[in-house]
């Protein structure tokens, strides 16, 4: 039950951390510098946290050559499905975008389990563990595509073709693959490190480094602006501190449940928070009720996760 709590809490807060990042990007002008600074803090306060609990942020340098080269990559395939959510948007549009990805996370998660690839205790496919899959697909579409859909159709929308769709939403469904992918190469990597903060410290200036040089590469400029709205809030540097406890959660949850159950858990939190931050308009957003459809999609998600949990 523990576990369960622990992948819906971070899956809620999901949601949260994009909004709060989409505020930084609005007045640090780029999402590579936005997504940069979110790391940056992140690391940051995972360092703080593994001085307080681990005494140290050092481990023995012989790792790097007795464990395999993919035990350091977590943080890695964090970046490119990050940096793919924003290539994806304008070809696939918000609710392809989600789609894609979370299909992958659920594909990717079930093979991880039921081969024990990257280390993972062997989970085998069973028909039930399968159909709750599904049921989670199935409640992730009913959230998300048919409630914008009936929306589209209401206001007689016109839908424009986008070259290459399919290689496009072939993409998507791939860094999915590599969020799941990541979920569970932190969670070995907490194993071996003995520290789960430590390995989500590892993850998060892993994947720093990596949107450093993604913007030098990009020379986008460094700068802090202000907004028409005439004030920047406290609380849009806080989006690092939101995802460093959810890589820290994920690398705790990997090794209780596996990657499959979790990545599932964690999107049903999703896509909890996601709805009651449009039910309410926090964080900016405008205010979308929350309909049948979303709710029923939901309670759906969640019956596929008890079909995993449990049977």
């Amino acid at each position: 039950m523990l576990a369960v709590l622990i992948g819906l809490t971070i899956g809620i807060g999901l949601p949260i951390q994009t909004g709060i990042n989409s505020r930084l990007r609005d007045s640090v002008g780029s999402p590579f510098v936005a997504s940069l600074v979110s790391f940056t803090i992140g690391t940051l306060f995972l360092a703080v946290i593994t001085l307080m609990r681990d005494h140290s942020l050092l481990f023995s340098a012989q790792l790097f050559t007795t464990q395999p080269v993919w035990l350091w990559l977590g943080g890695l395939f964090g970046v490119i499905y990050l940096t793919g959510n924003i290539l994806l948007f304008p070809k696939l549009g918000s609710v392809q975008t989600v789609i894609m990805p979370v299909f992958g996370q659920i594909l990717m998660g079930l093979l991880i389990d039921n081969f024990g690839w990257f280390a993972a205790h062997r989970d085998p496919l069973t028909v039930t563990r399968g159909l709750g899959a599904g049921l989670v697909l199935i409640g992730v579409i009913g959230t998300v595509a048919l409630s914008s859909w009936l929306a589209n159709r209401q206001a007689n929308a016109a839908t424009v073709a986008t070259p290459g769709l399919w290689l496009w939403r072939g993409a998507g469904i791939f860094t999915g693959m590599l969020s799941a992918t990541q979920t569970a190469v932190n969670g070995r990597l907490g194993v071996v490190l003995a520290s789960s903060v430590k390995a989500a410290l590892v993850s998060f200036f892993v994947g720093a480094v990596a949107l450093l040089l993604i913007v030098l590469v990009t020379r986008v400029p460094l700068k802090v602006t202000t907004p028409a709205t005439g004030h920047n809030p406290w609380w849009m540097w806080t989006g690092g501190l939101i995802g460093a406890l959810y890589v820290l959660g994920n690398t705790v949850l990997v090794p209780l449940v596996g990657t499959g159950l979790a990545v599932v858990i964690v999107l049903v939190g999703l896509m909890a928070g996601s709805l009651v931050i449009d039910q309410f308009g926090w964080l900016g957003a405008t205010k979308h009720p929350i309909n049948m459809v979303q709710l029923s999609g939901l309670l759906v998600m969640i019956a596929g996760v008890a079909m995993i949990r449990l049977f």
